[in-house]
């Protein structure tokens, strides 16, 4: 069997703690990182750089290295905000270009059996930042997924009775699919949320 030096070995459980990198891609990773030390440099001085620099907003819970971000402090609409899980939910919407307000990150979804309750999201400050009256309208943007939708259903009841208008982005089939590969449940939605020509 190979060994590798300690540091390499070291350098392999690192690598393999990153979401979605196994035994071969965190080899074939390091490997890279040997054959390349300037990239190597450039990584680990990028990677110290943005653990001290970026930050969670303090309005919305995205990153950012100015606080509040640029959105928070832009020339939003501020009647309107999306509600998301995670930062990257926020930049997959905001390359759709099909949306002018403001986010809130909740950091996560309701998982009562993965311990990840209300207390643990970011839902005591949506809720604060809903108490002056300015928010008309609350996207709740989470995934669809069960953990997703049970944090939409959760925030729904608790944004409800303030008299604030909530939505849900309309979900359905992909454009460009073929119906008959589709599975049933989408199916189902899609026809759910039938529009009018």
């Amino acid at each position: 069997m190979l060994h590798f030096s300690k540091s390499f070995t070291r350098l392999l459980g690192e690598l393999k703690k990153l979401p979605g990198v196994g035994e071969k891609t965190a080899l074939r990773l390091a490997f890279h990182l040997l054959k390349s030390p300037d990239t190597a440099s450039t990584l680990a001085e990028n990677l110290l750089e943005v653990t001290r620099k970026v930050r969670f907003c303090s309005v919305c819970f995205g990153i950012t290295e100015d606080d509040p971000c640029c959105i928070c402090s832009g020339d939003r609409d501020v009647t309107i905000v999306c509600v998301v899980e995670e930062p990257q939910d926020m930049l997959a919407v905001e390359r759709s270009h099909g949306f002018r307000g403001r986010y809130h990150v909740l950091q996560g979804a309701l998982s009562p059996l993965n311990g990840i309750t209300p207390a643990r999201l970011r839902i005591a400050e949506l809720m604060r930042r809903l108490e002056d009256g300015t928010v008309r309208e609350v996207v709740l943007a989470t995934n669809f997924s069960v953990e997703g939708e049970a944090t939409a259903l959760y925030l729904t009841r608790l944004i409800k009775p303030l008299g604030i208008r909530v939505s849900r982005p309309a979900h359905g089939i992909p454009l460009g699919s073929d119906l008959e590969y589709v599975d049933a449940a989408t199916v189902q939605r899609a026809l759910e949320g039938r529009n009018e020509l």
